[in-house]
């Protein structure tokens, strides 16, 4: 079978299987997470395995080490898998639930209920983790999947799935309502943008290359999971204790992920003294710090930061440093060069948290806490499938809801339209 026949077999098949796990049950789909998630524990010599090829291959290829970080599966990586799909089973089911409903004066009856959307296409790079809280979350809600991981996590993708298969093989469920591609060609991607025929929605998750490539080349919808150029403000009026911890978090704890910190932006009023208390900080965990010019007067060692810097997601140790004399002046550079993803502010001045709020157009917005937060998970969401920085139809952490939609029914009683 050459590889346009493999993709068009996966497409329709996964038409198919969307049909059969719309109707499951949530006891049923919560049986098959359960037992997915142990399969997931008691296959995890096999996964560190598989996951240790990718890894040799990846160090041979020169690939950085925010991108080894992501792509590496330890034990404790693989247990929050399992965590993270038995955390999916306990939360409510979203299929059929009631949004709204009314009856009108000629006595019909209307209601507005989530339905699932069908087959998602989900495109990603580096994290196998992503296999596991894709197939949760689309099994949950009801849709289709097809898993389309980076070449770079071949063995681990395959693997993963290979315990996840085996779970709905024992089921009533389709097998085919959780696919992953098997090739690293390139092509079976163009034929899945394409196929508006079986597939309801593509979900890019990756560099800005993959999310401009998926958006230019689909006619299938797509939910695009853009770079996250995110923002911390410390304010003039911040507790500079509270601004240390939450700027080292923000950027230091985990420097190659989307949430982590790559602008930080300071009021001229406090700069100085917030400066001499944060770089030493930053310089301990190796940031090279590159800011604008008064930045470099106040950090001498800091390099000069260039307009593409501001716009840049560096997923590695260095961060652009800007002094600004305003919360306004901070809005406007966030909204300016921003990515729309996670931004936040240390203040103790509430008219100032107010406005970052209220004017920050961005899909997470924080008050002296860390861009880190924002994830499925720590949202209480169970996972994500991706964190959308689009506006349609769904904006932030993307969970259970967000991968359904919703349709009317009308009930009547021999009414007419005249």
């Amino acid at each position: 079978m050459d590889t346009q026949e493999y993709a068009q077999q996966v497409v329709r098949h996964a038409r198919k299987a969307s049909k059969s796990i719309a109707k499951a049950r949530a006891d049923a789909k919560n049986d098959v997470l359960e037992q997915m998630a142990q399969n997931l524990l008691n296959g995890r010599d096999e996964l560190r395995e598989a996951n240790e090829k990718d890894l040799a291959a990846g160090r041979e290829a020169g690939l950085s080490d925010a991108l080894l970080d992501r792509l590496e599966l330890t034990d404790d990586r693989i247990e929050k898998m399992a965590a993270g799909l038995r955390t999916v089973a306990k939360l409510k089911d979203p299929v059929g639930h009631l949004v709204d409903g009314w009856t009108l004066p000629n006595g019909l009856e209307l209601t507005k209920k989530r339905v699932p959307l069908g087959v998602v296409c989900m495109i990603y790079e580096a994290r196998p983790n992503v296999t596991a809280d894709a197939a949760a979350l689309c099994l949950k809600s009801g849709n289709a999947v097809i898993l389309r991981g980076g070449k770079e996590a071949l063995h681990s993708n395959m693997a993963i799935h290979s315990r996840l298969a085996e779970a709905l093989e024992e089921s009533a469920i389709d097998s085919n309502a959780i696919q992953v591609i098997r090739t690293t060609d390139r092509s079976v991607v163009d034929v899945l943008l394409k196929a508006d025929e079986y597939v309801d929605v593509v979900i890019p998750r990756g560099g800005p290359g993959l999310i401009r490539k998926v958006a230019e080349t689909a006619s299938v919808p797509v939910i695009k999971h853009y770079e996250g150029i995110c923002h911390t403000y410390v304010d003039k009026d911040a507790d500079l204790d509270m601004a240390v911890s939450i700027c080292e978090n923000a950027k230091c704890q985990r420097p190659g992920v989307c949430n982590a910190m790559e602008t930080m932006l300071v009021h001229r009023d406090i700069a100085e003294t917030f400066f001499e208390r944060m770089m030493p900080v930053f310089k301990e965990h190796g940031v090279e710090i590159r800011g604008c010019p008064a930045t470099r007067e106040l950090v001498p060692d800091a390099t000069e930061a260039t307009e593409e810097d501001w716009r840049t997601e560096y997923l590695a140790d260095i961060l652009s440093v800007r002094v600004v004399d305003s919360v306004g002046e901070a809005v406007d550079h966030i909204n300016e060069y921003g990515s729309s993803h996670s931004d936040g502010i240390v203040t103790e001045h509430l008219p100032n948290a107010q406005k970052f709020l209220d004017e920050v157009d961005s899909a997470t917005v924080y008050v002296n806490a860390s861009t880190r937060f924002t994830d499925g998970g720590e949202f209480g969401l169970g996972a994500e499938i991706g964190i959308s920085t689009d506006k349609l139809h769904a904006r932030g952490p993307m969970a259970l809801e967000e991968l359904t939609t919703y349709k009317w029914t009308i009930m009547g009683t021999g009414q007419i339209r005249t």
